[in-house]
């Protein structure tokens, strides 16, 4: 759907990586190696997502660091675009309705980095049925068109790998203190 509204792949990778995650913050450099394209294919797309006022830009030294405008008009639209085109917005649907009793879910890996590599991994903080999550796994993979791996955790044991999972950079998707 999106490939067929915005028909440059390099803006389409750009608003993945800054609206998936707007904690993620990159360079020029480093998003052209990230997505194998030249710098100046990038610099032309985040020039034109800058001048809509999209991204936000500072410098740090000779680096130009880019990252989402989460204070723009738009930014709540694009991200809910950009999560159901990766099929976000029904994984968090699921997630609740049918697993059991999750108290916290968090996307980590290549997703919260906003590179949408085709696999979602998943951290499930709670107790959960076994059955449901293997339904839940094929299904929702097969209706989004991306492999679920997904990681059940007690709390401790959550507690215990939270640093190996690098939950602070994570994109949490469910919590059941705030929702």
């Amino acid at each position: 759907m999106l490939n067929s509204l915005i028909t440059s792949k390099t803006r389409i990778n750009l608003l993945l990586k800054f609206f998936l995650n707007p904690g993620t913050k990159a360079y020029l450099r480093e998003l052209a190696a990230e997505f194998g394209e030249s710098t100046n294919a990038i610099r032309v797309e985040l020039n034109r997502l800058s001048e809509a006022k999209l991204l936000q830009s500072t410098n740090l030294g000779r680096k130009v660091i880019y990252r989402a405008n989460n204070k723009h008009n738009l930014f709540r639209d694009i991200q809910s675009v950009v999560r159901k085109y990766v099929g976000l917005d029904r994984l968090v649907e699921d997630v609740v309705n049918r697993l059991g009793s999750i108290d916290a879910a968090y996307v980590i890996g290549d997703y919260a980095r906003g590179i949408d590599s085709g696999l979602i991994d998943i951290v499930l903080i709670g107790t959960v049925d076994s059955d449901e999550l293997e339904n839940f796994v094929l299904k929702t993979g097969d209706l989004i068109d991306r492999k679920i791996r997904p990681l059940v955790l007690n709390n401790e044991e959550f507690e215990k790998l939270r640093v190996r999972l690098d939950i602070d950079h994570a994109l949490p998707i469910w919590n059941k203190a705030k929702d």
